[in-house]
């Protein structure tokens, strides 16, 4: 059974992946990154950052590490934890590059969203396994609205 069988899993309502959707097209050609918030499984909030990078942000995203504590500070302020972070890929699929790869932690979630020609297409999400040697894709749940009492929302910082 593939990871995507059976977990892990995250809750996206659909408020969330539609901010995500926005932030990619919005910042098209570049890519976007942004912090996920919320509890257990559940993202109830986005975080969008600035996408720093001096290689082209169009092919690049990095997370400065006063970007990563204003989304900490931002989770705490709405009473959730930093989960993870999402991204956009312009023109190319929603799955992790070898620049992803080397990036990332282990204990985060990371949402990727394939932006074609301009138009947010497939959205899916990813797990880096502990020995960090790759990802794994695992199962995406959006649609119904979290019913806890902290509604989604997306914060600008």
């Amino acid at each position: 059974m593939s990871m995507s069988e059976r977990g892990p899993g995250l809750h996206l309502p659909e408020s969330v992946v539609r901010a995500i959707r926005l932030h990619g097209e919005e910042t098209y050609p570049h890519e976007c990154c942004g912090a996920l918030i919320g509890r257990g499984r559940d993202v109830t909030a986005t975080v969008p950052l600035p996408n720093t990078t001096e290689e082209g942000p169009r092919r690049r995203f990095l997370v400065r590490a006063s970007d990563y504590q204003l989304a900490e500070r931002r989770a705490g302020e709405l009473g959730g934890d930093l989960l993870g972070f999402y991204h956009s890929h312009p023109d190319h699929p929603a799955r992790p590059s070898q620049f992803d790869l080397d990036h990332a932690w282990p204990t985060f979630a990371y949402v990727i969203v394939s932006v074609a020609a301009g138009t947010a297409r497939d959205v899916t999400a990813w797990w880096l396994k502990e020995d960090r040697s790759t990802f794994e894709e695992g199962t995406l749940h959006h649609g119904d609205e979290n019913t806890d009492s902290n509604p989604a929302a997306t914060v600008h910082g």
